[in-house]
């Protein structure tokens, strides 16, 4: 980039997507993460498997924070970081009085110096479902 960019430069980025099959690869139309800059957003995951694409642990919060959690943390080792680097979390899951089950598993993932984060009870999650996150994470120096 030029040392003095014109104001149209100024207005340009360079936009990654990012995609691997470690999680399963995402049904269209959407990216799994995108890049900009240092900064990566991550689609909005569950506890699908990668072969299947099948949602796992049916109505079971826990173990579906788990597998959710290790699928992002693919997908942002894919655009080069990782959990250990996010600096916000969305969290919606399908039921309030499951939040001390979701957040005892998501601390396993974040014991210390947590990332900010939102958590919204939703209704509307297919069958099944208990969770779903998404990230933004920097990229390490």
């Amino acid at each position: 980039r030029a040392a003095n960019p014109t104001p149209h430069e100024q207005d340009t980025f360079m936009r990654e997507i990012i995609s691997t099959r470690k999680p399963g690869a995402p049904a269209p139309p959407y990216s799994q993460a995108v890049k900009v800059g240092n900064l990566v957003w991550t689609a909005g995951m569950a506890a699908n498997d990668a072969e299947t694409g099948d949602l796992l642990y049916l109505d079971d919060i826990s173990k579906q924070t788990t597998k959710t959690l290790e699928n992002l943390q693919a997908t942002l080792e894919a655009a080069g970081t990782s959990l250990a680097n996010a600096v916000r979390v969305g969290a919606f899951i399908h039921d309030i009085d499951e939040w001390p089950i979701f957040n005892e598993a998501y601390k396993a993932f974040f014991p210390n110096d947590p990332p900010a984060r939102t958590t919204i009870a939703v209704g509307g999650l297919p069958k099944g479902m208990c969770v779903e996150i998404d990230v933004v994470a920097v990229m390490p120096d």
